[in-house]
Parts: C-alpha cells; sequence; structure tokens
C-alpha cells in the first residue's frame, strides 16, 4: 500500500472506479515517474522509456475496472509496464534479426563466384552445406563481426548456444573442405 496525502492507492482506484477522474490523475501522479524508471532499466533509453509509461497508462486506464483488489494496484500497473518493456524489446531484437538476415543472405551469396579465389569459392560452398542456424552463427561473426554476445541476442538464443553453434560449424566445415 502507497500513502501519499493520507489516501492509499486502493482507495484511489475504487475513487476511480466511481467516477472521480482526480483519483486518476493522483495515480499517475504517483507513479509515472516510477513506471518510466522501471521502463528504462528494461529499455536502456530514455525516450522510449517516457512511451512505454505512457503507452502503459493508456491500458492501464481502459482495465483498471479488471483489478479486483485495488490495494494491489501498484504491482499490477508494474506487470503491465514490464510487459510493455519486454515486448518492445522483442521487437527491436526481432527487426535487428530481420535486417541481419536481410544483410547476411546479400553479403555471401550474391557475391559473383567469379569474383572469388578457388578457396572463397570452395568455403562459400561448405558453408552453405551448413545447417540454417550453422550459417546465421559463421555468418554474423565472421561476416559481420559481432561478438558471441551480440550474435546470441540477434539470433535470440543464449551465448552457450551460439558458442556452441560456432564450433561445430567450424568442426564440419573443417571435414567439408578437409584442412
Amino acid at each position: 500500500m502507497h500513502k501519499k496525502n493520507n489516501i492509499s492507492d486502493g482507495t484511489l482506484v475504487t475513487q476511480y472506479k466511481a467516477g472521480d477522474k482526480k483519483a486518476i490523475a493522483l495515480l499517475v501522479q504517483r507513479f509515472h515517474k516510477t513506471f518510466c524508471n522501471h521502463a528504462y532499466w528494461i529499455v536502456k533509453d530514455a525516450d522510449i522509456a517516457k512511451d512505454i509509461a505512457q503507452d502503459s497508462w493508456k491500458l492501464i486506464i481502459d482495465k483498471v475496472h479488471t483489478l479486483q483488489n485495488p490495494e494491489y494496484f501498484k504491482s499490477w500497473a508494474l506487470r503491465i509496464v514490464h510487459r510493455k518493456s519486454i515486448d518492445w524489446t522483442r521487437s527491436v531484437s526481432k527487426q535487428l534479426q530481420q535486417k541481419s538476415e536481410y544483410k547476411i543472405t546479400k553479403s555471401i551469396q550474391d557475391i559473383p563466384s567469379e569474383d572469388l579465389s578457388p578457396l572463397k569459392q570452395k568455403l562459400l560452398k561448405a558453408i552453405n552445406e551448413l545447417s540454417i542456424h550453422q550459417q546465421q552463427v559463421i555468418r554474423l561473426f565472421y561476416v559481420h563481426e559481432y561478438s558471441l554476445k551480440e550474435v546470441a541476442k540477434i539470433i535470440q538464443i543464449s551465448e552457450g548456444t551460439a558458442k556452441s553453434r560456432l564450433y561445430h560449424a567450424r568442426e564440419k566445415l573443417k571435414t567439408i573442405i578437409k584442412i
């Protein structure tokens, strides 16, 4: 329970449900900075955090009537902010992945083979024999020079999985090329 001006969150929620528009203004005044800070903690961008908090308020105001126990307003509302922040990071990650998949295809497969040395042609052919997952890791790591941590984030896998895929891809390339 959060009390400011001796009015609990639950009381303000109940008053808002009863039609008192000033009650929601007090809740916004009380929690907006907290919501912005929580969103910032996840997205690491102040402007985006403010946008997420604003979008969250729209949803909170629309759905506050579904809140069964008004005393849990703060935790309920913070979950909404948290989910919206996570959704934003997933969206950005997905966009990065789509962009890098586009770059991956453009970077290697669109190079005319006559522009490559025989060894590079053999390597390109060997890379194309790898699984899609291994190709992604190889291309992101070697062609685009992302760190393993960045590769993991782009593909949305753990860093250990990225490391494992890279290792197995290298081993398979060794057997294909027979170095």
